[in-house]
């Protein structure tokens, strides 16, 4: 008789969302709505949620200070990832990041083509890594925060997800910053 694999638990991932506007606020967040309810429906955590004007300086204070926050495990940005002048939350993000995550920002374009077509070239979103913490910035639509969410962070924040994922190296996003 064989064993059967060991099924893999659920484990609820801590997110912060923040919402990049200078003329939003809670009452009217749409996206910053869009991707709490897919989070807590997917079974994560809402582990914080905030929403600033488009200020590259304080976006990425703010990234920072999430980062180093052992409550939160992922951030989700929205808004200022286009090409205007006040777009400054990809600037923010790397200003913050230690390792980028290059294959988000391919896979979001390739699934936001199938969506949007060749508009999707004006979409700049990326992720990243900072202090064990992973960060996203999505565009302020929530039509692209749903494609993020629902073609690619609900199944990369799913440890149950094959065969790699974002949650199962979680514990080793850090591991340089551990003494030997």
């Amino acid at each position: 008789m064989t064993d059967a694999p060991a099924k893999t638990e659920f484990i609820a991932v801590r997110i912060a969302v923040l919402t990049l506007s200078d003329s939003r606020s809670l009452s009217d967040d749409k996206s910053g709505d869009t991707l709490v309810a897919r989070l807590q429906a997917a079974g994560h955590i809402l582990a914080d949620r905030d929403i600033l004007p488009d200020d590259r300086a304080a976006i990425a204070e703010k990234l920072r200070q999430w980062s180093r926050d052992p409550s939160i495990d992922v951030v989700l940005s929205t808004g200022g990832t286009g090409l205007t002048g006040r777009d400054v939350s990809v600037e923010a993000h790397r200003d913050v990041y230690e390792k980028e995550i290059d294959a988000f920002s391919t896979l979001f374009t390739f699934v936001s083509m199938q969506k949007i077509g060749t508009s999707a070239v004006q979409s700049r979103a990326t992720g990243g890594v900072a202090n064990g913490t992973y960060m996203f910035a999505l565009p302020g639509s929530p039509g692209a925060c749903k494609d993020a969410w629902d073609e690619i962070l609900v199944k990369q924040l799913d440890i149950r997800h094959k065969p790699c994922n974002f949650v199962e190296i979680m514990p080793r996003l850090d591991e340089h910053l551990q003494r030997k």
